[in-house]
């Protein structure tokens, strides 16, 4: 093999090899799903190495793939600070990209975000959604909030505040609530994916096992808990920052367990922001309080 791959054949493996989607990278590149499997297919045949292993319904990484898509990343990134150090104010410099779950976009970021366009109305954002944990990295945004207990590598890292979780409910629903016991015989709405779960909260409430006596709906996001909870589909247990701007769901008990798991605003630590992400950065800062 003489030279590079075309670009073109690189972004297409970096953006399904992230998203393990030919399709979601089609969508985030602006071609079809069969023009981004063509290229990763030209690019298997260039580089003499299967890239990915074809499911029915899914992909995966060989090994070969998941050790070189570092290596592209960091090339991509690195090609992006030195265009813009070189270049400074070119095209799309003003949009600034902010990444997080579902439900903090719609619990913390929706009432706050407003009040940041009117004071910016020059400065675009856009949010991109991530739900697992390796959704995330320094590659295509500006800035995440990140849910962890902020101990990654490579980034500057502000918390939101202590985190602690409770059960919510929908108000008809919490009449029936008056201490833990009442919970026997309600739908338990579990998010996976938190350190503090059903069976922490309920033995630190000194109803341990109750959750047996329950019938169970498990989710892979909280958007989807806290949906059901404010239908009357049953308890869900989340954070107690994410009820604070919902009048459909309301804590029928005080209780709330502390977690070493929090919400972080987090921003690459080496590439200098623009002042654009900077000035967004600094806004939602001043927010953390409130």
């Amino acid at each position: 093999m003489t030279g590079l791959p075309p670009l073109g054949w690189l972004q297409a493996f970096e953006a399904a090899a992230r998203t393990l989607s030919f399709t979601a990278a089609g969508h985030e590149l602006g071609v079809t799903q069969a023009a981004i499997s063509q290229r990763i297919r030209l690019l298997e045949d260039r580089l003499g190495q299967k890239l990915f292993v074809r499911h029915p319904r899914s992909l995966s990484l060989t090994p070969a793939g998941q050790a070189w898509l570092p290596s592209i990343q960091d090339a991509f990134m690195r090609l992006g600070e030195g265009t813009s150090e070189v270049f400074g104010g070119v095209v799309g410099d003003a949009q600034v990209t902010l990444r997080t779950t579902p439900v903090i976009q719609q619990n913390w970021l929706a009432p706050r975000l407003p009040a940041f366009q009117r004071a910016h109305p020059e400065i675009a954002v856009r949010l991109v959604s991530a739900i697992w944990p390796d959704d995330f990295g320094p590659e295509g945004a500006d800035i995440e909030i990140r849910y962890g207990r902020g101990d990654w590598q490579g980034v500057d890292a502000v918390s939101l505040g202590e985190e602690s979780m409770l059960p919510a409910c929908s108000p008809t629903l919490a009449r029936e609530i008056a201490e833990p016991s009442d919970l026997a015989g309600h739908t338990l709405l579990h998010a996976v994916g938190f350190a503090v779960g059903w069976p922490t909260w309920l033995e630190q409430a000194g109803q341990p096992g109750l959750e047996a006596r329950c019938p169970s709906l498990t989710c892979d996001s909280q958007v989807m808990t806290l949906a059901l909870a404010g239908q009357g589909g049953g308890v869900a247990l989340t954070h107690r920052r994410l009820l604070e701007k919902r009048d459909d769901l309301v804590a029928p008990l005080s209780l709330a367990v502390p977690s070493d798991e929090g919400f972080w605003l987090v921003r690459p630590a080496r590439r200098r922001p623009r002042a654009e992400a900077a000035r967004l950065w600094e806004w939602l800062v001043g927010r953390v309080s409130s």
